[in-house]
């Protein structure tokens, strides 16, 4: 879209002293005359942009042109441009590079290396080592998020935690990233409610022609309204000194007892599903459900399984 390129365009003038309009052709696929109509057409809209000549030559803002930037202090800037990077490490979206470099670009010229340093202070990134991010699920985020800019209505297969496929014809309202997934909040057609999609268990995606009008609730609201307290399970899990570290880096310390034979012992609620199990299970020999003992049973049962097979 021009307007895209329009902006990019600016976006790169701000943070380069010269650029020729060969470069700026061969990056956005266009011709050179199309980038002359475009310098002019950004001129018009009140950025001074001047042409210089010769070997050196090219197009650049004036110097005396500068983007305010008092509406936000140094921390501001730093603060978002963190989290934007943290975002960037989970989704393939190029608006986000143009907006840090745009905020990159406010930053006064005084303060730029303070601002570097402090961004190297801080770097935030929920990614264990060695993860590779999945190239699917980003083509399934670019997908929904499309869908959910021009409301459009979303036909998906979809996988649950049982392996159950069913379709699905969902309106996409929201994105949410948790944890290392991404999901998508919707309202479900065929279940005539909310509900949310884990990215990486829907197999198939196509958007519709038709357009929804979106609904009143928002993901904020709808995760007030529905804590789970309905499916929460009581936890009371004995662990043996072997995982003490892992245990005080997973649990919280109000949430940990130690007994008098050394072992630790934590209370906790959770929403009861998958999760759990996998959770507990992944202690191996090193855990006990002491309560409830149903989920003691579900364990025990799960490890009988898993013995079965080796």
């Amino acid at each position: 879209m021009k307007i895209d390129r329009l902006l990019s365009i600016i976006v790169i003038l701000l943070n380069k002293d010269n650029i020729t309009a060969k470069e700026l052709a061969n990056r956005f696929e266009v011709s050179v005359r199309t980038i002359y109509r475009d310098i002019e057409t950004i001129n018009l809209a009140g950025i001074p942009i001047v042409s210089s000549q010769g070997r050196d030559g090219g197009f650049s803002i004036l110097d005396n042109y500068r983007m305010s930037h008092q509406l936000l202090t140094l921390d501001d800037m730093t603060s978002i441009i963190i989290a934007l990077k943290n975002i960037g490490n989970f989704s393939e979206n190029e608006n986000i590079d143009i907006t840090i470099d745009k905020i990159s670009n406010i930053v006064p010229k005084d303060k730029k290396q303070e601002f570097d340093y402090h961004f190297n202070e801080l770097i935030i990134c929920d990614l264990p080592w060695g993860y590779r991010s999945n190239s699917k699920d980003k083509e399934k985020y670019r997908i929904i998020y499309e869908a959910i800019r021009e409301e459009r209505l979303v036909n998906i297969e979809y996988r649950d935690p049982y392996g159950k496929i069913t379709e699905r014809k969902i309106e996409p309202m929201s994105l949410v990233l948790k944890g290392l997934n991404w999901y998508v909040f919707s309202y479900c057609n065929s279940r005539n409610d909310y509900r949310f999609f884990r990215l990486s268990r829907i197999h198939k995606i196509n958007i519709l022609e038709k357009r929804f009008n979106r609904r009143d609730i928002s993901y904020e609201e709808f995760k007030k309204q529905n804590t789970y307290i309905n499916n929460m399970v009581e936890l009371v899990l004995r662990f043996s000194p072997e995982v003490q570290q892992r245990v005080d880096e997973f649990f919280y310390e109000e949430n940990i007892i130690i007994d008098e034979k050394g072992y630790t012992v934590v209370k906790i609620s959770f929403p009861e599903d998958e999760w759990v199990y996998s959770m507990i299970l992944s202690y191996g020999e090193y855990v006990e459900v002491l309560e409830p003992h149903y989920i003691k049973d579900i364990i025990k049962k799960k490890a009988q399984k898993i013995y079965e097979k080796y």
